[in-house]
């Protein structure tokens, strides 16, 4: 699998990531240590996790099955601090917090460093500056080799790139952003890629294939199984099974017949190729779906079916108004 730097930073991630969002929930051990023998074997080291998915037992099982199944040395573990169980607040990016977050993933992973380390979410409660230097810390002490965001919006993530590069040699340069990015959702065009492109900031793409819609299999029903029929994913795939969504899956299936590929490879290779994307982060469950996946590392789109995916899923962001440029 070919490599990508992770924005302006000697970072280098395989070109798809593999996410473990369900493992220790959906996904049990021996599926997992399929998943991640399977990704490890095709060449791919990037792997995202987060304390609070399964409450910690994503990050535990990960590290056991590093322990056991693959060399440490060969994967590039990205994790997330920052979320809170408390409906009060969902986020706390205070510094008390995100280290100790830290020290407690660094134990369940089973290593004494993650190399991405990623604040989850822009917590308005604390001060941007504080929660960077947690960062700076984490970064100087060796627990994290480089350090990211994500969830920011784009003055969020531009407020917290430029404070970063305000003190070169200082402070850590942000290496990533992770946000949703797909055909079903690209908001992130509007303003977040935008200032990763101007601030060499790379692109985490979570969700890349729509929440699993632009697989196709959904188009008639939610078949058993899916994440669209369980009931605690269900709320997260409804959003993209609206008609507007209907129609850019259509046409991804009408592409997939035509280059005698599958829906999911097409639009995996969309966003794969897309100006400032490092990775997207995929969440297979089985070993089928990931071989799916991966077999996209050999397929480019032609320049017209890209041109025809970017028209049917153009969003409308009717802001601004005008394009002063031409003025």
């Amino acid at each position: 699998m070919k490599h990508r730097h992770v924005g302006r930073t000697g970072l280098r991630v395989s070109r798809i990531g593999l996410g473990t969002l369900t493992w220790a929930r959906d996904t049990g051990e021996q599926e997992a240590a399929d998943l991640l023998k399977a990704f490890w074997e095709a060449g791919g080291t990037l792997v995202d996790t987060a304390d609070v998915y399964a409450d910690g037992g994503a990050e535990y099982l990960l590290g056991r099955l590093v322990q056991g199944l693959v060399p440490r040395g060969d994967l590039v573990i990205a994790s997330k601090a920052g979320g809170v169980p408390d409906p009060e607040r969902r986020f706390d990016c205070s510094r008390g917090h995100l280290l100790a977050a830290l020290d407690a993933s660094l134990e369940r992973l089973g290593t004494d460093h993650v190399d991405l380390w990623q604040v989850h979410a822009y917590d308005p409660s604390t001060p941007v500056e504080e929660t960077l230097q947690a960062l700076d810390t984490a970064v100087a002490s060796g627990r994290a080799r480089y350090a990211g965001v994500a969830g920011f919006c784009g003055w969020q993530l531009a407020k917290a790139a430029t404070w970063q590069l305000a003190a070169p040699g200082t402070r850590t340069r942000l290496a990533g952003v992770q946000m949703e990015y797909s055909l079903l959702q690209r908001g992130v065009e509007r303003e977040v890629l935008p200032a990763a492109l101007d601030l060499e900031v790379g692109l985490l793409a979570s969700s890349p294939l729509g929440r699993g819609v632009l697989t196709g299999k959904y188009r008639r029903s939610s078949p058993p199984g899916s994440r669209g029929a369980s009931e605690h994913l269900a709320p997260f795939v409804e959003p993209y099974l609206d008609d507007a969504a209907a129609r850019i899956v259509d046409a991804v299936a009408t592409a997939a017949d035509g280059l005698a590929v599958t829906p999911l490879q097409v639009a995996l290779a969309w966003v794969r190729d897309r100006p400032g994307v490092a990775a997207p982060v995929i969440g297979p469950r089985t070993p089928q779906q990931l071989g799916e996946a991966l077999s996209v590392e050999s397929l480019t789109l032609p320049d017209e079916i890209c041109r025809a995916l970017d028209d049917v899923s153009a969003p409308v962001h009717r802001y601004p108004d005008h394009d002063w440029s031409t003025l």
